[in-house]
């Protein structure tokens, strides 16, 4: 089972001397949210077909704590994309004086949904260390626009490994020349706890209380704004 981590817990992104001040840095997801999130505004239900009294996703905790959970971890520098063939074809370029895209051999994927498009990998040159018992989830961007690329999720043991995570990517977008900027997020990297714990699954058709139960959270979500909020997390 994994738990979020307390907050006296501590990530540290460690880079070169040489690469401070210069590579991108992670940032706190909760810090960067996207311009369209920022400037959503409620309607007024009267003037439109909007439901829920016209609010947003800003008023959806499930979805705010997805899109804020962790940290961003960036592009180190620019990067120009060029997809071809069909996306056959997937070529890097950069002037910055480090590895930034290299490839994986096609059969390490082979039948793979996103194929035709070859694996890629994004060089990182933060090195991640997390607490003993700790690990992270790297995956794409939570609840943000996709980007003319998508990293592979992945689970890393960051509490005894400290070398380089490099992400590996397909490109998704149509051809064509694509400029991904020095800073823009690969991946959302998640601190998990490892406790040796498993949740064993229960398969079966819920009771007439459970039922009950059930009803209760949902007249109540609808009842009252915010309710998620006050009531459903009170209980952690």
């Amino acid at each position: 089972m994994f738990r979020l981590p307390k907050p006296t817990s501590a990530i540290r992104f460690l880079c070169s001397p040489e690469d401070h001040d210069v590579i991108a840095p992670p940032v706190p997801a909760k810090t960067a949210l996207p311009d369209w999130f920022r400037k959503l505004r409620p309607v007024d239900p009267q003037q439109t077909s909007a439901t829920n009294n016209g609010l947003t996703v800003k008023r959806c905790l499930p979805f705010l704590d997805a899109m804020t959970a962790g940290w961003l971890l960036p592009l180190a520098a620019t990067v120009r994309l060029e997809i071809k063939d069909g996306g056959r074809t997937v070529e890097a370029g950069w002037e910055f004086d480090r590895v930034m895209v290299s490839n994986h051999g096609a059969h390490q994927v082979a039948g793979h949904p996103k194929q035709p498009c070859p694996p890629c990998k994004f060089h990182n040159y933060w090195s991640i260390r997390t607490p003993p018992g700790w690990s992270c989830l790297f995956v794409p961007p939570l609840n943000r626009a996709p980007q003319p690329f998508e990293c592979v999720a992945g689970l890393v043991d960051t509490d005894t490994y400290s070398a380089h995570v490099h992400l590996p990517f397909f490109a998704t977008a149509l051809d064509g020349l694509y400029v991904i900027e020095k800073g823009t997020p690969l991946v959302q990297v998640i601190p998990v706890r490892r406790d040796g714990a498993t949740l064993q699954a229960e398969i079966r058709p819920e009771t007439h209380h459970e039922a009950a139960q059930r009803e209760v959270v949902r007249r109540n979500t609808i009842a009252a704004e915010g309710w998620y909020r006050r009531f459903a997390r009170a209980v952690r």
